[in-house]
């Protein structure tokens, strides 16, 4: 065999060594027209409205459904700002961030805008725009698309009004009410260059209650849509000048009219009045002619500084004010009634451990011997060393107390405490003859505790003798005394602690209960004691003369002996003397004083004064 050995051969154009078939330009160019041609046919034949745009803003090429939507041909739209055509210059921001896209600085921008159909009809259109290239490239071309949504907008808003309107009465409900206020308090407007103020009157239907009740909620309802017809037309009334009023239904039988550019608390009165008219002409409602008042409450204030929290407030408590003075009728907003309301929830708050703290004090008032001037007894008085208010009295905290139920717990401690400090006085003075000490009781006391197991203990307690303690109720409280009031009142006298009717002559003054009833002491009023004050020779008040000798009388005749209150001057004192009163009590003799001034007072006369 001869020659040498060689490899294999392959022979030329065999499937083993054959590439990939060349493509030429020219096919290339073939592939990417006939796709650019299916882009233009997708973009002309889309139902979206569609535009190209250049970096400049102008539109390079529309489709028909973007000719159609504006009622042109696409190819009139060429050249033109694409921004005037979608209303993207309406506003900066928008305006700005359109600008972004175009420049290649931004990777795309959606809104919605208000335009006009072809057709005339308004339509809103979600636009949007992006580059047809990425943002990295620089300018470039960009995609516009225009979207009606129309259809999708009247849904949400249709949604929207039914979240933010009262299905009965078709007024702006709650929600609403507190966005707008939000709103104008917020961007309050000026009145000649002043801080511009806001209103608002807040009302609920008296009765509306009993009409639900016994006419049933249906009945209830048209009601209340009637009264809402004759809020809106009192407020289209008053806010003619202005621009209209906000009507709102805020729940139950609550209405609130807001006044957002109010002229002044006349305005307000003014609105309030028209209301209060308006609701007084009775309602024919289901058949049945009904008659219905409101309570409103008024606040009008300037809008720098008041919140929607503030106001409300305010609005609420004066609405409660109108309703507590008698209901059918208006209240204005009274800042200093309601930092006395304020001042009034802070004790209540605090009363309660105030009493456990130890914070309350007592003072003692002499009672004088009428005929020789001699310190016959005291009345403990008490105080509140408040760490905020100062040293207050009685009348502060005491009508919260018997509201509360605190009177109770005070009242148990003012009454261990006077005793405790009678009981000292008569060891320090054991050759003075003992002071007796009143406390007053409230009613309360008498019902919710066990006064006469609580008085027996005291005394026992601190060995003060029971004709030494005298408790003091007033005369409403003890006129009228029945069941368990009389048994307390007869225990406490058999026990020898004496009663006596405080404030006499102002209560019920049914003096047959009198001859009734276990009391020693009757201690004429104040206002009647005032009427013997004598001034350039000239009385005042022979009335009150009159009466307060036949009282002094009657009592003696039945066994009572007499104090005369608030003696300031020494014409009285002599004139209740002449009369025939027994002791008496004012500032003639002495102030409330701490005990250390009432040691010094023992057997002898107080000073004047």
């Amino acid at each position: 065999m001869s020659g040498t050995f060689e490899g294999p051969t392959h022979s030329a154009g065999t499937a083993s060594d054959a590439g990939p078939p060349e493509v030429t330009e020219s096919d290339h160019q073939r592939s990417v027209l006939a796709e650019l041609r299916d882009y233009r046919a997708a973009f002309q034949a889309s139902a979206l409205a569609m535009a190209v745009v250049d970096h400049h803003g102008r539109i390079v090429r529309a489709n028909d459904a973007l000719g159609g939507m504006l009622g042109t041909e696409p190819a009139s739209l060429a050249g033109q700002p694409a921004a005037d055509l979608v209303g993207l210059t309406s506003d900066r921001a928008t305006w700005r961030a359109y600008s972004e896209v175009l420049d290649g600085g931004r990777s795309g921008l959606r809104c919605t805008r208000r335009l006009k159909h072809a057709d005339g009809r308004p339509l809103w259109a979600e636009v949007t725009a992006a580059p047809v290239a990425a943002p990295s490239t620089g300018p470039g071309r960009v995609l516009l698309s225009v979207a009606d949504v129309s259809d999708r907008r009247e849904l949400r808003e249709r949604l929207r009004h039914l979240r933010i309107h009262d299905p009965v009465t078709r007024l702006p409900n709650r929600t609403l009410f507190f966005e707008r206020l939000a709103t104008a308090l917020e961007n309050p407007p000026e009145q000649d260059g002043a801080p511009g103020r806001i209103g608002l009157c807040y009302l609920d239907i008296d009765g509306f209650k009993a009409v639900n009740d016994t006419l049933g909620h249906r009945t209830g309802d048209r009601l209340l849509a009637a009264v809402a017809a004759r809020l809106t037309d009192c407020a289209e009334a008053g806010g003619r000048r202005t621009g209209g009023h906000l009507v709102a239904r805020l729940g139950g039988d609550e209405f609130a009219i807001l006044v957002e550019d109010s002229s002044g608390t006349h305005q307000l009165t003014d609105l309030a009045r028209s209301v209060l008219t308006a609701l007084q002409r009775p309602f024919d409602v289901a058949g049945h002619r009904l008659s219905v008042s409101a309570s409103i409450g008024v606040v009008e204030r300037s809008s720098t500084g008041t919140s929607a929290t503030a106001l409300m407030q305010a609005a609420d408590t004066t609405l409660y004010w109108a309703k507590a003075d008698g209901r059918a009728r208006w209240t204005l907003f009274d800042a200093e009634r309601n930092a006395h309301r304020m001042t009034r929830q802070a004790l209540s708050s605090t009363l309660r451990p105030a009493v456990e703290r130890g914070e309350f004090t007592l003072e003692y008032q002499p009672l004088v011997g009428m005929a020789d001037e001699v310190v016959r007894g005291v009345e403990a008085l008490v105080r509140w060393n408040h760490p905020r208010f100062g040293l207050l009295a009685p009348s502060r905290f005491v009508p919260i107390a018997e509201e509360d139920g605190t009177i109770v717990q005070l009242g148990r401690w003012v009454l261990r405490t006077a005793c405790r400090q009678a009981r000292r006085w008569q060891l320090e003075h054991p050759d003075e003859p003992a002071l007796f000490i009143s406390v007053n009781v409230a009613v309360r006391q008498v019902w919710d505790s066990d006064l006469v197991a609580d008085v027996a203990d005291i005394l026992a307690e601190t060995g003060l003798e029971p004709g030494l303690l005298q408790l003091e109720l007033t005369e409403s409280a003890v006129m009228g005394s029945a069941g368990r009031p009389l048994r307390v009142l007869q225990a406490l006298s058999d026990m020898g602690v004496r009663i006596a009717i405080d404030d006499f002559g102002t209560g019920y003054s049914n003096l047959a209960y009198l001859s009734r009833l276990p009391v020693s002491v009757l201690k004429l009023d104040g206002a009647f004691v005032r009427g013997f004050r004598y001034e350039d020779g000239a009385h005042p008040s022979p009335a009150d003369e009159t009466i307060v000798e036949a009282m002094v009388q009657l009592a003696h005749r039945l066994g009572l002996t007499v104090t005369a209150e608030c003696v300031e001057t020494s014409g009285q004192a002599e004139r209740l003397r002449r009369i025939g009163c027994d002791t008496g009590q004012g500032w003639l003799y002495s102030r409330a004083v701490a005990p250390e001034r009432i040691a010094e007072l023992i057997g002898t006369r107080p000073p004047e004064g």
